[in-house]
């Protein structure tokens, strides 16, 4: 890790924070003797985040035949697992100002990665659904808080992207002593969110572990790595489909052993559920 970065980051007083209500939230769930009531007069508190958590909740991803009108409902119908990772995602959301072109990829991509997490997560039963789709939503946090230190450098690197025709790990190591994923490593270790989604974010590109690596950490890692190529191979918050990209062959997918055929399901399941829940997170 590079300790200058990391100073920086730590000790940085203008980057973009999550708002209170999201800590609020978390530490509540955390606690024991939580109750729907007391979450949604939490999440009440900000209208912003109320609205954007009722709207996600009424999405075809969670699957609920009748509207959910309320807080307390929908934290009684979807629980406090999934409560915390809307909380977290209608949050975030604001950290994603100004929204520009630039905000607006960045958002449908990070949202997209952790929609597909929670799908592949769901489905292979590795890791939950929640921490999944956490690791996705977070993947490229990194890229936000570079855009936000220094908005001409980051336009410096994705117009390196666009005209020149290489990757943003390429582009950003011609701009940057440092990447996007330990700058976002280092943000979520400074958001206090726990040290293994920061980890998540640090190699979800790497895919470096050590032997005494924990599986969980593992497989959670790959899921959101694998998210992150699902939204390249479909085009999503980013400038075309990657029609090239072969999943089954990669690190992520052959790590985690999953099948040309469970990933081809894989795939079609979560472009079915982005298309359908896109504007429900918008």
């Amino acid at each position: 890790m590079n300790k200058d970065l990391e100073e920086m980051i730590m000790a940085a007083s203008d980057l973009p924070t999550i708002p209170v209500v999201a800590i609020k939230v978390m530490k509540l769930i955390e606690s024991e003797g939580a109750t729907a009531e007391e979450l949604a007069r939490i999440v009440a508190s900000d209208p912003a985040i109320a609205a954007r958590v009722l709207k996600i909740s009424n999405s075809s991803f969670y699957g609920y035949q009748r509207q959910i009108q309320t807080l307390s409902r929908a934290i009684v119908v979807l629980g406090f697992g999934t409560l915390k990772c809307l909380v977290v995602a209608a949050s975030v959301k604001q950290v994603y100002q100004p929204y520009g072109l630039t905000e607006k990829m960045l958002w449908e991509h990070s949202f997209g990665a952790g929609l597909a997490a929670s799908i592949i997560a769901r489905e292979t039963q590795f890791v939950s659904e929640e921490e999944a789709f956490l690791g996705g939503l977070f993947h490229d946090i990194g890229k936000i808080i570079m855009n936000a230190m220094n908005h001409t450098q980051f336009l410096d690197v994705m117009q390196k992207c666009y005209n020149g025709g290489v990757t943003f790990e390429e582009a950003e190591e011609q701009v940057y002593s440092y990447t996007h994923s330990e700058v976002g490593g280092l943000v979520i270790k400074k958001w206090n969110f726990p040290d293994i989604l920061a980890q998540v974010i640090l190699k979800h590109h790497s895919l470096q572990f050590d032997d005494s690596e924990e599986s969980c950490q593992v497989a959670l890692t790959c899921i959101v790595a694998l998210s992150n190529l699902f939204c390249h191979k479909l085009g999503i918050g980013v400038r075309e489909p990657d029609d090239e990209l072969n999943l089954p062959q990669s690190a992520p997918a052959q790590i985690l052993g999953l099948e040309e055929s469970h990933i081809a399901s894989l795939l079609e399941q979560f472009a079915g559920a982005y298309q359908k829940d896109k504007e429900s997170f918008s």
